[in-house]
Protein backbone atom coordinates (compact mmCIF):
# COMPACT_ATOMS: atom_id res chain seq x y z
CA UNK A 1 0.00 0.00 0.00
CA UNK A 2 1.38 2.89 -0.94
CA UNK A 3 1.85 6.22 1.59
CA UNK A 4 0.33 9.12 0.43
CA UNK A 5 2.05 11.39 2.74
CA UNK A 6 5.84 10.04 1.28
CA UNK A 7 4.46 11.15 -1.83
CA UNK A 8 3.74 14.43 -0.67
CA UNK A 9 6.83 14.80 0.75
CA UNK A 10 8.76 13.85 -2.16
CA UNK A 11 6.77 16.09 -4.19
CA UNK A 12 7.54 18.96 -1.62
CA UNK A 13 10.87 17.70 -1.96
CA UNK A 14 11.06 18.04 -5.51
CA UNK A 15 9.36 21.16 -5.95
CA UNK A 16 11.89 23.07 -2.93
CA UNK A 17 14.36 21.69 -5.87
CA UNK A 18 12.93 23.40 -8.79
CA UNK A 19 13.01 26.80 -6.93
CA UNK A 20 16.30 26.57 -5.67
CA UNK A 21 17.48 26.06 -9.48
CA UNK A 22 14.75 29.22 -10.29
CA UNK A 23 17.25 31.29 -7.88
CA UNK A 24 20.70 29.72 -9.41
CA UNK A 25 19.11 30.90 -12.62
CA UNK A 26 18.51 34.15 -11.93
CA UNK A 27 21.76 34.72 -10.80
CA UNK A 28 23.30 33.73 -14.18
CA UNK A 29 24.14 36.56 -17.49
CA UNK A 30 24.30 35.29 -20.70
CA UNK A 31 25.86 38.33 -22.82
CA UNK A 32 25.13 38.10 -26.77
CA UNK A 33 26.88 40.66 -29.19
CA UNK A 34 25.99 40.33 -32.69
CA UNK A 35 25.84 42.75 -35.74
CA UNK A 36 26.17 45.97 -33.44
CA UNK A 37 22.96 44.47 -31.24
CA UNK A 38 24.56 43.50 -27.58
CA UNK A 39 21.75 41.87 -24.86
CA UNK A 40 21.68 40.42 -21.52
CA UNK A 41 19.43 37.92 -20.37
CA UNK A 42 19.63 36.44 -17.07
CA UNK A 43 19.07 32.47 -16.83
CA UNK A 44 15.28 32.58 -15.86
CA UNK A 45 14.86 34.47 -19.36
CA UNK A 46 14.72 37.79 -18.24
CA UNK A 47 16.20 40.87 -20.52
CA UNK A 48 18.81 42.83 -18.27
CA UNK A 49 19.65 45.01 -21.36
CA UNK A 50 19.33 45.71 -24.82
CA UNK A 51 21.47 48.14 -26.50
CA UNK A 52 21.88 48.72 -30.35
CA UNK A 53 24.80 50.23 -31.98
CA UNK A 54 25.71 51.58 -28.23
CA UNK A 55 22.59 53.33 -27.40
CA UNK A 56 19.78 51.63 -25.06
CA UNK A 57 16.43 50.54 -25.92
CA UNK A 58 13.93 50.08 -22.76
CA UNK A 59 10.75 49.99 -24.86
CA UNK A 60 12.43 46.78 -26.86
CA UNK A 61 13.48 45.42 -23.96
CA UNK A 62 10.38 45.50 -21.96
CA UNK A 63 8.27 44.45 -25.07
CA UNK A 64 10.92 41.22 -25.65
CA UNK A 65 10.51 40.61 -21.62
CA UNK A 66 6.46 40.65 -22.26
CA UNK A 67 6.71 38.75 -24.97
CA UNK A 68 9.16 36.42 -23.02
CA UNK A 69 6.79 36.02 -20.18
CA UNK A 70 3.60 35.41 -22.97
CA UNK A 71 5.07 32.27 -24.22
CA UNK A 72 5.87 30.84 -20.74
CA UNK A 73 2.59 31.34 -19.68
CA UNK A 74 1.61 29.58 -23.29
CA UNK A 75 3.74 26.62 -21.92
CA UNK A 76 2.58 26.51 -18.71
CA UNK A 77 -1.22 26.27 -19.40
CA UNK A 78 0.03 23.76 -22.24
CA UNK A 79 1.32 21.93 -19.23
CA UNK A 80 -1.13 22.29 -17.07
CA UNK A 81 -3.73 20.89 -19.60
CA UNK A 82 -1.85 17.32 -20.02
CA UNK A 83 -3.82 14.68 -18.58
CA UNK A 84 -2.73 13.17 -15.55
CA UNK A 85 -1.14 16.17 -14.01
CA UNK A 86 -0.35 15.67 -10.10
CA UNK A 87 -2.66 12.69 -10.08
CA UNK A 88 -0.45 10.87 -12.18
CA UNK A 89 2.25 11.20 -9.79
CA UNK A 90 0.06 10.41 -6.69
CA UNK A 91 -1.53 7.39 -8.33
CA UNK A 92 -4.72 8.21 -9.15
CA UNK A 93 -6.63 7.31 -11.91
CA UNK A 94 -5.88 8.57 -15.13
Amino acid sequence: MNNPFAQLGELKKMRDQAMKIQKELQGEEVNVDSHGVQIIITGDQKIKDIKTNGRGDNDVKDAVNEAIKKSQEVAARKLASMQGGLSGLLGGNQ
